[in-house]
């Protein structure tokens, strides 16, 4: 076998269809794109349009719902809270709230208040002092000899 003789087997590449190249060819004058109207223009692409009929995007119901007032709260687990005790930003003997998070660098704002999370271990007696706590924080904490108070969030009580 040579290179010069190597070719496709017959039908494994088809031609291009060259259209509007005269009546003759089958493909002329319109080119297979029927007569006038927005179709037979350029650049034409009406998706999810049913001809006047109600398209099924907007038939079918819609779920879920984005309240606009939500509190979004800023996340800290126990874990980062010991690791900051542990290399001295943190100290375990005063009480621990947001303002004490955002100036050791656990955290970089509070949002609408700090929740507590229970991913890592606690071995420090902590006093801290959040928005919000998970059942198992709260557990790994007084566990550990500490103490958590839930407070109101500050944007909540301005508000009121």
């Amino acid at each position: 076998m040579k290179l010069n003789q190597i070719s496709d087997k017959e039908g494994a590449r088809k031609k291009r269809m060259r259209v509007g190249l005269g009546v003759g060819s089958g493909k002329g004058k319109t080119a297979g794109r029927g007569v006038k109207g927005q179709k037979a223009r350029r650049g034409v692409a009406i998706n999810g349009f049913e001809g006047g009929q109600m398209p099924i995007y907007m038939r079918l119901p819609k779920r879920g719902f984005t309240p606009f007032n939500a509190k979004s709260y800023a996340e800290v687990n126990i874990g980062r809270i010991e690791v900051a005790i542990k290399a001295g930003k943190l100290d375990a003997k005063k009480t621990i709230d947001a303002d004490a998070l955002i100036a050791s660098g656990v955290l970089r704002r509070s949002k609408d208040g700090v929740r507590l999370l229970a991913k890592g271990e606690l071995t420090s007696k902590v006093e801290l002092v959040v928005h919000g706590a998970s059942k198992a924080a709260i557990e790994a904490v007084e566990k550990a000899g500490g103490k958590v108070t839930v407070t109101k969030p500050v944007a909540a009580e301005a508000a009121e």
